[in-house]
């Protein structure tokens, strides 16, 4: 049966392909987005489709939100800004868009007495700090706290068993993990993701928050320097330049097709089994950021070995992946898009792309705040 989608933040890369997938199976979309200049650096994009309504506006004016909302049967809020660095010295911005943002929406609903069938909300990785750990020697899970500065700075990259102070090696994580805030980008997307969540308890409303891990994939804003490092390596590799990897590169994240996250955003919409949940979506499998760069020189045909910088960012954890077994288990979620399939076609979308490279420009930034050395 055909419904009316809002999607707030619709015009950006995960959104837009959200509504692609809506439409073709059949629905109404409306997007919501302020198309703000960092991310749509040409005003609208070219890709967003002809079939969306678009409405020009900002998630915090309560007044435009009650526009958006008249007569939507389902909500995807993904209206946020998005980038650990950048969050830690545009504090103020941050939280206003993302924290404030959903609190504009969910009172808007409130005040219009609007009860959606569904709220689903974009949630993240980033909220869980580091990831799940076993220790080599003793055995002993652990769920340690966020590397200190000083650890930084002394290049003190992996993590040590407080027990008896063994290399910890990361394990998949659930999403009953203790959540170790280590940005504001972080804690901004736990408070939407916990906002939505209390909203629907108390008004009962269907609400599923998905935890996404590093999504990847063709639309992605490539000269937005704090977009997915995916981006950001492509970026530098499409102006003749090397990836620049901080730490070591050995660092382990969770690399997820946008196809497989438009896969599990119907499928959350469609099953009841995800009201109430929080879900992890990710592909499963984890990948070095080192191995993620020369991935995508390969795929691109070039020669480019990443350059291991040995430097930080304040904000950044060492190991992270997903459990998804909670998402087969709801959702009848399988990921489908392999890494080496996911980068091809991203390569094959980059040769028709330009890009400013603006990382040592983001370097600069971070510098000037004390959030890199």
């Amino acid at each position: 049966m055909s419904k009316q989608v809002l999607i707030t933040g619709g015009a950006g890369f995960v959104g837009s392909h959200l509504a692609d997938g809506l439409l073709e199976a059949g629905h109404e979309v409306r997007i919501l987005d302020d198309l703000t200049p960092q991310v749509h650096q040409n005003g609208l994009p070219d890709y967003l489709s002809r079939d969306v309504e678009l409405i020009v506006g900002d998630v915090r004016d309560p007044n435009r939100v009650r526009e958006v909302l008249r007569g939507v049967d389902v909500v995807f809020h993904f209206a946020a800004t998005v980038g650990v660095g950048q969050s830690m010295y545009e504090i103020s911005r941050y939280m206003s868009v993302n924290t404030q943002g959903t609190a504009e929406l969910l009172q808007a609903m409130l005040d219009a007495k609007y009860t959606p069938e569904k709220l689903i909300v974009a949630s993240s990785m980033s909220i869980y700090g580091e990831g799940s750990y076993v220790c080599s020697e003793c055995g002993q899970h652990a769920a340690p706290p966020v590397r200190s500065l000083a650890k930084l700075r002394s290049g003190e990259w992996n993590l040590q068993c407080e027990a008896c102070s063994g290399l910890l090696r990361p394990l998949p994580t659930r999403e009953d993990k203790p959540s170790e805030i280590n940005s504001v980008y972080a804690l901004s997307k736990r408070d939407q993701e916990q906002l939505c969540l209390i909203y629907g308890r108390n008004y009962g409303i269907p609400v599923t928050a998905l935890r996404f891990f590093n999504i990847y994939g063709t639309r992605q804003a490539l000269s937005n320097p704090y977009t997915g490092v995916a981006a950001v390596f492509a970026s530098r590799m499409l102006n003749g330049k090397s990836p620049l990897v901080f730490e070591d590169g050995d660092q382990m994240r969770d690399f997820v097709s946008i196809h497989d996250i438009v896969q599990a955003n119907l499928l959350a919409m469609e099953r009841p089994e995800s009201d109430g949940e929080v879900i992890n979506v990710g592909s499963g499998t984890p990948i070095s950021i080192r191995h993620v760069a020369e991935l995508l020189a390969d795929a691109l045909g070039q020669e480019r070995a990443p350059v291991i910088t040995n430097k930080f960012r304040a904000g950044d954890i060492r190991h992270c992946y997903a459990d998804i077994s909670k998402a087969r288990r709801l959702l009848g979620y399988e990921p489908r898009i392999s890494h080496e399939q996911g980068f091809r076609e991203l390569a094959e979308w980059l040769g028709g792309q330009e890009a400013e490279d603006k990382a040592e420009v983001m370097l600069k930034e971070l510098s000037t705040f004390g959030l890199t050395a």
